[in-house]
């Protein structure tokens, strides 16, 4: 290993050909000698720069479609060999191999083939083998190679030979070999992960997860933590595909709250004008309204001692009244389906509120998997998609709910799947009302939800509680009658949950006995 490594001979072979000539041209100036395969040769000799083909240097052509072409001593010796190793330049001599200083390669674009629906064949097809290869044999040999596999390196190649008189030091080498190892890591990650999902294997042997660093963040949940954000590569609208306009950067806590609000304002998506108001990544506050200014006023009613410093959503794009009524309080982050350009002089004048604008709204019923370290391993689920189908609700109670409290306990049904267990939701007229969530107690949870219910018609001046001909959601069933007992004293008429506890009948004749309408769902959400 030498700490100033000189560069006289690059390998150029990549898929991604943003940048190439530019790149080849900077190198050809600093008299680097060119290496190249197919298409990247030709790109490059159109440009007018002298190449000289692999097939050249190894003396085979490429052969079976181009799957054989760089797997060859002289490609691999050239990258391997130890420069300050006599008995490894002794065989270079021997074998007529030249060193190779640098290798510049972006893999098969097999993540993209994917997404855009390639069948198995294809998708087999376009998995690299060569480039990864010499990627991990020029990264093991750190010390005397460079390696660059994204583009986005290119610059800091080239000011890093300027900086050294034409060579890499070997810092520079290092972090290179890093990146080079994450990418091929998250290669093979893609390729395993499509595999398993075509193969059926719901649950391989061995799974490994891999992101792309989006952000480093200033630290985590807490001041004490670092953190970072990655993605995932996906192009669905969203929070890591999301324009932020204005605003400081976001942090740690922002990013997963506003993560949660989206997901759930995205269950609106075909709804009419919704907003969703979230605080630690619970909402505080969901309504519809027949227009935005309306949603949100009817959203921050719920709890509007909660929903200050917390996260808008927003299911169309923000407007001027809606913008005006959100910078009446401090709001951390808005997020929305884009922004009229009123709103977006309105928001200009709080400079720290982040303004969020995504492509559109999430799909919540595609599929996704959710993970969670735990000591030791981690867990693996499919994301919650359920919905509720029309026909999927049983009647269990004697009355059957009017057409207005179905609506409404559709609605809070949908609200609690994104609320934390144990998680209750009083919604009137399209409206929350009382959320209550993340308690061990789901009695507390629904005593809880009434009280901030309460606590908001007095500091509103209204008669009565909200939760006066409500209606209730419940995450999972009542295991004892004395949630929905609870949930009947604070005013609420009727009852969505999903039933199947030991104690069903004695709920139900609870809910007779108090003359609520009652439905079973047969499905639980859960929420950790």
């Amino acid at each position: 290993m030498t700490d100033r490594a000189p560069l006289t001979r690059a390998l150029l072979s990549v898929s991604d050909k943003d940048g190439l000539v530019e790149l080849a041209r900077a190198l050809a100036a600093r008299g680097v000698e060119l290496l190249s395969t197919g298409g990247s040769a030709r790109l490059l000799r159109d440009a007018g720069l002298e190449v000289r083909d692999v097939a050249d240097l190894t003396g085979f052509p490429e052969m079976m479609d181009g799957r054989v072409k760089t797997l060859h001593p002289k490609v691999h010796g050239g990258l391997l060999a130890l420069r300050d190793d006599p008995g490894h330049v002794a065989a270079m001599e021997q074998h007529g191999i030249a060193p190779i200083d640098l290798l510049v390669v972006n893999l098969y674009p097999f993540e993209a083939t994917v997404a855009a629906g390639a069948d198995y064949d294809t998708a087999i097809e376009n998995i690299d083998i060569g480039g990864p290869a010499m990627i991990r044999a020029a990264a093991k040999n750190h010390g005397h190679v460079a390696v660059v596999t994204d583009v986005e390196d290119y610059d800091a190649l080239l000011a890093e030979l300027d900086a050294n008189d034409g060579q890499t030091t070997y810092a520079f080498r290092r972090r290179l070999a890093q990146t080079a190892y994450a990418r091929t890591a998250a290669y093979d990650t893609a390729v395993s992960t499509w595999m398993a999902s075509a193969i059926g294997e719901a649950a391989p042997r061995r799974r490994s997860f891999a992101g792309t660093l989006a952000q480093t963040l200033r630290y985590g949940e807490n001041p004490h933590q670092q953190a970072a954000f990655y993605t995932d590569g996906s192009d669905a609208p969203g929070l890591a595909n999301a324009e932020q306009l204005q605003g400081k950067e976001l942090s740690y806590n922002n990013i997963n709250d506003t993560d949660a609000a989206f997901a759930l304002v995205s269950e609106f998506a075909d709804a009419a004008p919704a907003c969703v108001i979230v605080k630690h990544a619970n909402p505080c506050g969901v309504a519809t309204g027949g227009s935005l200014a309306e949603a949100y006023g009817r959203a921050f009613d719920c709890d509007r001692t909660s929903a200050f410093g917390g996260i808008v959503a927003l299911n169309r794009p923000l407007d001027a009244a809606t913008a005006r009524a959100i910078t009446e309080i401090f709001t951390e982050v808005v997020i929305a389906p884009g922004a009229s350009d009123e709103a977006r002089a309105i928001f200009a004048a709080k400079k720290n509120l982040r303004l969020l604008l995504t492509a559109g709204l999430a799909d919540p019923t595609t599929a996704a998997t959710a993970f969670t370290q735990v000591s030791g391993g981690f867990l693996v689920q499919d994301r919650d998609t359920g919905r509720l189908a029309p026909d999927a609700l049983k009647v269990v109670s004697e009355r059957a709910p009017s057409e207005r409290e179905l609506a409404d306990l559709r609605f809070a049904w949908t609200v609690a799947k994104h609320v934390k267990s144990n998680a209750i939701v009083y919604c009137k007229d399209g409206a929350t009302v009382g959320v209550g969530a993340g308690q061990m107690s789901r009695v507390d949870s629904t005593r809880i939800a009434a009280r901030k219910a309460a606590d908001m018609a007095e500091a509103l001046g209204l008669a009565a509680p909200p939760t006066q001909g409500s209606v209730v959601a419940s995450d999972a069933f009542f295991p004892f009658a004395d949630g929905l007992i609870t949930a009947a004293e604070a005013g609420a008429t009727a009852i969505i949950q999903p039933g199947g506890s030991m104690r069903d009948d004695e709920v139900i004749a609870a809910a007779d006995a108090r003359g609520l309408a009652m439905v079973f769902t047969g499905m639980r959400h859960f929420r950790h």
